[in-house]
């Protein structure tokens, strides 16, 4: 909003603000297991996969949602009498992770709310938030760079007008940073904000035009 005329130039921000909704949610989840020996280790974690398919499953998850990981084994070693580790093995830590992806919104975040029945059922089951993605992000940055501009063409019209002037050529143009910010949010940020917390978000980007006068 910001405005500056100097020589045969006038200066103008361009604003443009758009409601846009996630189309695409992310769930992940990690489970370990640790036994003396890999064997047990294992066949406890397969059992543990077991009840997390079944888990997402009775959410309404289909198979080609799920993505799991390959599973990860840590060697713990003993410590000695001091405290310090020592080379002998004591057991293992075997973990797996687990990925959601759904376009189902409500269904990504019933499952984040209500996992957390699975650690009652045994499991050493870490959860962490989803994500809500906006898939169409670079065809919409287009739409709002448009708006902006035309925001700021109109502006300069305005104040041009007030001062007896008229809107020339273009003479420059920067594209500020996009802020895609939560839902009737006012924070901002140079670098730009990208929301992963919300489903309902929005998103605001602003232009600096440079025209000539006459």
């Amino acid at each position: 909003k910001t405005v500056k005329m100097q020589g045969q130039v006038i200066e103008v921000k361009g604003y443009a603000e758009k409601k846009i909704k996630s189309d695409l949610a992310i769930w992940q989840a990690s489970f370990q297991r640790y036994s003396a020996d890999q064997v047990s280790a294992y066949a406890q974690l397969e059992e543990d996969l077991a009840h997390v398919i079944s888990f997402l499953g009775s959410k309404g998850i289909n198979s080609e949602d799920i993505e799991v990981s390959a599973v990860q084994a840590n060697p713990q070693y003993k410590l000695n009498e001091k405290g310090y580790s020592t080379n002998i093995i004591d057991g293992y830590v075997l973990s797996q992770n687990i990925k959601v992806q759904s376009t189902d919104m409500e269904k990504i975040s019933d499952i984040s709310r209500t996992s957390s029945v699975l650690i009652k059922q045994g499991l050493s089951f870490d959860t962490y938030p989803p994500r809500y993605l906006f898939t169409k992000l670079d065809d919409l940055k287009i739409e709002m760079l448009g708006a902006a501009t035309e925001d700021a063409k109109n502006r300069a019209v305005q104040l041009a007008e007030k001062s007896g002037s008229k809107v020339g050529s273009l003479k420059s143009a920067r594209q500020g940073v996009f802020q895609i910010t939560p839902a009737n949010s006012t924070e901002v940020s140079d670098y730009g904000m990208y929301d992963v917390s919300s489903i309902e978000k929005t998103i605001k980007a602003v232009v600096t035009i440079e025209y000539g006068i006459r």
